[in-house]
């Protein structure tokens, strides 16, 4: 897990994380430091590195020879550290670390919960725009005074986290309570903002019921169609997971 001062290094630790590590590499996870913030607000506990930083970095490697992708490791760390790219980082030393360090990661979802509910948007955007999102949601919701510390605000935060290996970012609204409101300014203001960036409305996780009315953000009608026929080619009565799209 290492700490980062931007995103632009988040994106040059993963190009280097890629070049270095290669095939041993399985995971490259981003958590920008409001997700961070929040989760430790919530739990508590020591985190791992001393300082908050906007971006933290998750590495997991899988390798076939422990020894080998711990040294491999340890030499990214170490350029990475030396050329500035990262501002401090740690390496778990067994597997009570690990699971703790993939805690502050896999406890997000949990935690932002805490003051309420949330607002989730599982999507794809080139990985050079990926992170620009949370920030202009965040102003967007800001700008219409809905976002605030006290509790007539009904918006918490606005964070971002995901895997940076296939542009994958999920886009979260911590609320006090769900709102109308917040729900004008989000949508479709998300789904267009994605689709001048040639993204994906969803990523990993399908479209489902509540996205299936904003599917021609991401597809045209001709990948509609074609969607169409190869459900209705497996499926002719349509009683595989009716209504949704997969």
């Amino acid at each position: 897990l290492f700490g980062i001062e931007s995103y632009e290094k988040a994106q040059r630790a993963f190009r280097e994380a890629k070049l270095q590590l290669s095939e041993i590499l399985s995971a490259f996870e981003l958590m920008d430091g409001t997700s961070q913030r929040l989760v430790h607000q919530v739990r508590g506990g020591t985190k791992p590195l001393e300082n908050d930083y906007p971006f933290y970095c998750l590495i997991e490697t899988s390798g076939s020879n422990g020894e080998h992708d711990y040294e491999k490791l340890e030499k990214f760390l170490e350029d990475v550290m030396s050329n500035e790219v990262i501002a401090d980082g740690v390496v778990a030393q067994d597997a009570t670390q690990i699971k703790t360090l993939w805690s502050w990661r896999e406890g997000i979802t949990e935690c932002i919960g805490h003051w309420g509910g949330t607002y989730k948007y599982d999507v794809s955007i080139p990985l050079s725009d990926m992170y620009l999102i949370v920030h202009d949601v965040k102003a967007r919701l800001s700008e219409a005074g809905l976002l605030g510390e006290t509790d007539d605000h009904p918006v918490v935060d606005v964070l971002g986290y995901g895997h940076m290996g296939d542009s994958n970012l999920h886009l979260n609204i911590a609320v006090r309570r769900y709102d109308k409101e917040v729900e004008k300014v989000l949508e479709p203001y998300v789904y267009e903002w994605i689709e001048k960036r040639q993204g994906s409305i969803s990523a990993e996780h399908g479209l489902g019921l509540a996205k299936k009315n904003y599917i021609g953000y991401s597809r045209n009608e001709t990948m509609i169609g074609l969607m169409k026929q190869i459900k209705t080619l497996y499926d002719p009565n349509g009683i595989m997971n009716p209504y949704k799209y997969i």
